[in-house]
C-alpha cells in the first residue's frame, strides 16, 4: 500500500524526482529521559524494515547524481548520520548490513578515539549532579532547577541550546565548570575510533566531513571556519586513504548557523555536495551546497512512513 501511494504522490517524471535525507544522531540501547528525540535500537530497526521494504534506499552520493535527472526512483531515501557516534558502528551498523542498506556518517574529528562532545558531557552533568538547583552565576549561566526528571530535561536542553551559539572556548569552560561541581570526570567513551571509521568504510557505509569541534560557523572568524573544515577533511582522509565527497553544516540551518561564505569554503575545500538541516526533500533546484536534511521523530510506523511521503509530496510540516 505504501508503494502504490508513494508512486502517485513522489512522481519522477519529467525530471521532478525527489530525494528525502533522513538524519540521526545517537542510536540507544535503551530509551534515555535525557535523550528522548534519540531512537532505542528497538525503534531504529523498525525503521530500517520500514525503509528497506516501503522505500528506495539508495546511497547518498549516487542519489544526489540523480537529481534532476529524471531517472530518481519513486519513495527515493538516504540515510545519514551526524557527529560520529559510536553507536553508529555498534548498534546502527548490524542493523544497516542485515537490511542491506547503505548510509553516510558525517563526522567530526576532535573527539575520534576518545571522549564525549560538549552536548554529551552537559548531559552526563545533569543526570548526575546532585541537590536541587545547579547556579553557574559565576559564570555568567544563571541558575537552573534539578527538582524533578522534567526540571533535568529542560535544564539539560536549555544549556545545549545556550552553549550551542558559544565559540569552543567558551563551551570548554562550562564543560570544566560541571565537572567541578560533579567532582568527577564527565566524559565518555562515545565517540568513534579510527579502526571503527575503517569498519564503516568497508561496509558501504560513506564518511563525510562535519568540523573538528562542531561550531556553529556563523559564530567563528571565515579563518577558523576555514581551519575547522578543511582540517577535518585532511585529518578523515588521512585516516581513511581516500577523498571525502560529502559535507554537513554542524547544525545546519542556512543564515543562521552558516552562510554562502561557509558553502564556498565548502567547495574550495573540494567537496562534492554539502547537507543542511532544512525540512523537505531534495530536488532538482536544491543548490548542491545547500542540500535539505529532515529528522524523522515519529514513533508509530504509519505515522513515520506518512511523513516521509509527505515530505516527498513536495510539502514540508
Amino acid at each position: 500500500m505504501l508503494r502504490k501511494l508513494g508512486n502517485t504522490i513522489a512522481p519522477t517524471s519529467l525530471g521532478e524526482g525527489r530525494l528525502c535525507i533522513v538524519n540521526y544522531h545517537r542510536i540507544l540501547e535503551q530509551a534515555d529521559p535525557l535523550l528522548d528525540s534519540e531512537p532505542t535500537i528497538d525503534t531504529f530497526r523498525w525503521q530500517m524494515d520500514l525503509l528497506a521494504n516501503c522505500f528506495n534506499v539508495l546511497p547518498l552520493y549516487n542519489a544526489i547524481q540523480l537529481l534532476g535527472t529524471g531517472r530518481m526512483p519513486p519513495r527515493a531515501i538516504a540515510i545519514t548520520f551526524d557527529d560520529g557516534y559510536r553507536s553508529t558502528h555498534d548498534l546502527a551498523l548490524p542493523i544497516l548490513r542485515e537490511y542491506g542498506l547503505a548510509a553516510t556518517v558525517f563526522v567530526t574529528t576532535g573527539h575520534i578515539d576518545h571522549g564525549s562532545m560538549w552536548n554529551d558531557v552537559i548531559l552526563e552533568a545533569t543526570r548526575r549532579l546532585s541537590g536541587e538547583k545547579l547556579e553557574l552565576h559565576d559564570i555568567g549561566f544563571g541558575s537552573y532547577p534539578l527538582h524533578t526528571m522534567q526540571d533535568r530535561q529542560q535544564t539539560a536542553r536549555a544549556l545545549t541550546e545556550r552553549s550551542k551559539y558559544l565559540p569552543p572556548p567558551m563551551r570548554a569552560r562550562l564543560n570544566r565548570k560541571l565537572e567541578t561541581l560533579v567532582g568527577s570526570p564527565l566524559e565518555q567513551e562515545l565517540m568513534l575510533t579510527r579502526d571503527m571509521l575503517l569498519t564503516l568504510d568497508r561496509n558501504n557505509i560513506e564518511i563525510g566531513g562535519h568540523t573538528i569541534t562542531h561550531p556553529i560557523l556563523n559564530c567563528i572568524s571565515d579563518d577558523e571556519a576555514h581551519a575547522e573544515i578543511v582540517g577535518n577533511k585532511q585529518e578523515l582522509e588521512s585516516i581513511l586513504g581516500k577523498p571525502l565527497r560529502l559535507f554537513a553544516y554542524p547544525n545546519g540551518k542556512q543564515n543562521i548557523d552558516f552562510d554562502m561564505r561557509h558553502a564556498r569554503i565548502v567547495e574550495e575545500a573540494g567537496y562534492d555536495a554539502a547537507f543542511t538541516t532544512a525540512v523537505g526533500p531534495a530536488t532538482r533546484h536544491s543548490g548542491r551546497f545547500t542540500i535539505p536534511r529532515s529528522r524523522p521523530w515519529d514513533s508509530h510506523p504509519l505515522l513515520f512512513a506518512g511523513r516521509l511521503l509527505y515530505w516527498l509530496s513536495g510539502k514540508v510540516s
